[in-house]
């Protein structure tokens, strides 16, 4: 394994996140506060708890998946396209880097700002609302668990990419309304029994509940289906970056 390679990536990746510290870290978690607070004062006034949990702590889980979610997907998928559309992947490409240690490193700089920014909107969070944590090892789990599965999906998106416009296409047109859509505000034991079924469909739903399971212990589903089912999604990456490491598929374009 060539480490020096990694960590040259995983700097390099870091140190762009530092430099844009106001686009990176401020903008998320500015935009998250608002949710926080349009959503926590306009419907927390109307439904006072959900599972015996205060509304306003009840969306905090929702909040950071939300923004794990789309910040993960947003480093990885420029972290990677950007080099492809400069031309300086060539550099990568012939340098003596295996494609592991590309992945290791890209994926590796996405997950951990991804992660930072969502520890922030924990602190954050903490601000306004009284939290508490009942499974601490199994919320730390399941933050890196989707943190570096939608950074290996975002990596997929920056190498399927063939422009600016489809970097934002996922995000935008899928995994925001999923996330929305998956629980992030409510419960879906809150909703009629035919859409409660539909959302079970949603890949999403099982993050967010295995998540706020961790801060409350009570959950949308089972903690063991939302764990298999981020598993499941997190080898279905890993298999997708394989093929194109193995295919060659628009490393170079």
């Amino acid at each position: 394994m060539n480490w020096p390679a990694v960590s040259a990536i995983y700097l390099f990746e870091m140190a762009r996140f530092w430099r844009t510290g106001l686009q990176s870290i401020v903008a998320p978690v500015i935009a998250t506060s608002l949710y926080f607070v349009v959503f926590g004062a306009a419907i927390g006034a109307r439904v006072a708890s959900v599972d015996g949990v205060a509304y306003g702590a009840f969306i905090v889980p929702g909040l950071i998946m939300l923004s794990l979610l789309t910040q993960s997907i947003a480093n990885a998928s420029f972290g990677i396209y950007f080099p492809r559309f400069a031309g300086t992947i060539y550099e990568i490409l012939s340098a003596p880097v295996s494609p592991l240690e590309i992945v290791l490193g890209y994926v590796g700089a996405a997950a951990s700002k991804s992660i930072l920014i969502g520890l922030i909107i924990l602190a954050t969070a903490a601000l306004f609302v009284p939290l508490r944590i009942e499974h601490p090892i199994w919320m730390v789990a399941f933050l890196l668990l989707t943190a570096v599965t939608f950074s290996l999906f975002g990596f997929l998106i920056g190498l399927w990419a063939d422009g600016f416009e489809k970097l934002q296409l996922v995000p935008l047109l899928i995994v925001t309304p999923l996330t929305f859509l998956g629980g992030s505000f409510y419960s879906i034991e809150m909703l009629p029994p035919f859409w409660r079924a539909v959302s079970l469909v949603n890949p999403v739903v099982y993050l967010i509940s295995g998540f706020r399971w961790s801060f409350f212990g009570a959950s949308d589903v089972r903690v063991e289906i939302s764990l298999a089912m981020t598993l499941v999604f997190l080898a279905a990456c890993l298999g997708g970056v394989v093929w194109i490491f193995r295919t060659g598929y628009r490393l170079k374009s």
